[in-house]
């Protein structure tokens, strides 16, 4: 793809992740704009820029404190005038900051010392800079949260234990949600407060639990990440086990929710007896994991769905949708997910619905994709689709485009969606949907899709079901019963086709 390329770099400049991607997908859908990145300028930032072809040799010089602006335009006057829009935006917090004088700091000893009752540090700078900015948030006597990722799991261990010997919590490496009292942090909703407490080493199944358990009446105490590792054998579960111990202390807190693909079975083993102590329920949500022997004051739940039921003390009823008739020519799944969990969750439903299923992100036991011809489900979060552009949940813009793929492909008998709102998420999630299904074929394939949210979301629950409904897109209650209704059009459908066979012979 030819163009013109553009890079600037601001030395000393160190910005929030998150704010980045925000600004890249702002740059990056200006006119004549063909590629946008603006990152920090870390050796892995600048592979990233360099395999993307919107590296040039005065982007190369940046250093790992420095921020690298990259453009490519279709011809240079496009170049030129999205740099320097992109240099606009980034100039206008500052002098907001100046007008309303705002106090700045660029430590974290500082920052503790203007904010004293200040308790917990968010970390969100490049991985290879996250473990030192921890460490000193610990020595400040500061819990944390690291949102960054591409952290050593040696120093992810390393600072777990420290935080331990302390008395403090490390939620993370790569810990995107979190609600401590009431507040949400990071990608998280507006939930009520209620006597239910979450530990998750998911971001999307923390707030599918939290938001369905709002939506439905009650509300949770704190919802504690503790990142992707943490039940790892090398990790050894550390901050699941002092989240247990912190909400098990809580008098607020009555029922306790664990959410995580399976643990390692000596984490498992430490789980499972720390519980067996605790005078408190327990549901425990090891997405694919079905057996597991628990003391009697614990549940096993197969679904997010399901752990939500448990902690509720009742079932939530499906919207009440018929199981859609496909097109007898179509006969293929396509799931497109943005949140990891619900794209493994998928699959679980699925192999037990005796539905073959292949994903970029398979859980053990469903192949990884290998040709088109397969049900596929994939995850958009992951690496592959991440590097260098923003993750789904916060610009839709690829999984838009394989949707418009999915619609016109012929065998495209069901489209599965994810829709997570909240904060940090897309301002519109539902409508952008909508707005690549408007010009879609009448016989085309249907879509089935659930919306993790609540009502005091910014982007409102309600609005963004009906946004979906008027598309056309069938809204489910929750992702694991949209998966189920999928499994059940199919079977029908693939039943349907066998009697139709039968009969013509």
């Amino acid at each position: 793809m030819s163009g013109v390329v553009l890079n600037e770099i601001r030395r000393g400049v160190y910005l929030d992740s998150v704010a980045l991607m925000r600004l890249s997908r702002t740059v990056a859908g200006l006119p004549g704009v063909l590629e946008a990145a603006l990152m920090i300028g870390t050796p892995s930032n600048k592979k990233i820029m360099q395999d993307a072809g919107i590296l040039t040799p005065e982007g190369e010089a940046a250093q790992g404190s420095d921020l690298v602006l990259a453009i490519k335009g279709a011809d240079e006057a496009a170049a030129r005038a999205a740099l320097d829009q992109a240099k606009a935006q980034l100039d206008a917090p500052k002098a907001a900051a100046q007008e309303t004088a705002d106090r700045k700091v660029r430590t974290l000893r500082a920052a503790a010392n203007a904010l004293p009752d200040a308790n917990l540090a968010i970390i969100s700078v490049p991985g290879e800079f996250a473990a030192a900015e921890a460490r000193n948030a610990l020595a400040n006597g500061l819990h944390v949260m690291i949102f960054s990722d591409n952290v050593a799991i040696e120093h992810e261990r390393a600072l777990k234990e420290e935080a331990a010997a302390r008395g403090l919590l490390v939620m993370g490496p790569d810990c995107g949600t979190a609600i401590l009292n009431g507040v949400p942090l990071a990608f998280a909703n507006v939930v009520r407060k209620g006597d239910i407490g979450i530990i998750a080493a998911s971001g999307t199944g923390l707030q599918e639990v939290s938001t369905l358990i709002d939506r439905h009446g009650k509300g949770i105490t704190h919802g504690i990440g503790v990142g992707g590792r943490d039940l790892k054998e090398s990790v050894g579960g550390i901050t699941t086990l002092m989240a247990i111990d912190a909400l098990d202390r809580d008098p607020e807190t009555q029922h306790i929710v664990l959410i995580s693909k399976p643990p390692a079975a000596k984490v498992a083993e430490a789980i499972v007896a720390r519980i067996g102590k605790s005078k408190k329920q327990f549901t425990l949500c090891f997405i694919g994991l079905d057996r597991l022997s628990l003391p009697q004051n614990a549940v096993l739940a197969s679904t997010l769905t399901e752990a939500a039921e448990k902690a509720l003390g009742r079932l939530i009823v499906p919207a009440g949708a018929k199981v859609p008739m496909l097109n007898g020519q179509r006969r293929k799944l396509r799931g497109l997910y943005s949140g990891g969990t619900l794209c493994a969750e998928a699959q679980v439903i699925l192999r037990r619905k005796g539905i073959d299923v292949a994903s970029n992100a398979p859980i053990p036991g469903v192949p990884e994709i290998s040709g088109e011809a397969q049900n596929s489900i994939l995850d958009l979060g992951a690496d592959e689709y991440t590097v260098g552009r923003p993750h789904p949940m916060i610009d839709p813009s690829l999984r838009n485009e394989l949707l418009k793929q999915a619609l016109v492909a012929s065998d495209t008998a069901v489209i599965l969606l994810d829709v997570v709102i909240g904060y940090g998420a897309h301002d519109d999630p539902a409508g952008s949907v909508a707005e690549i299904l408007s010009g879609s074929a009448e016989n085309g394939p249907v879509v089935i899709a659930s919306v993790t949210g609540t009502e005091a979301d910014p982007q409102n629950y309600s609005a963004q079901v009906r946004r979906l409904r008027e598309a056309g897109v069938i809204v489910e209650s929750t992702n694991a019963k949209a998966v189920e209704l999928a499994a059940a059009a199919l079977a029908s459908s693939q039943g349907a086709s066998g009697q139709r066979r039968a009969s013509a012979s």
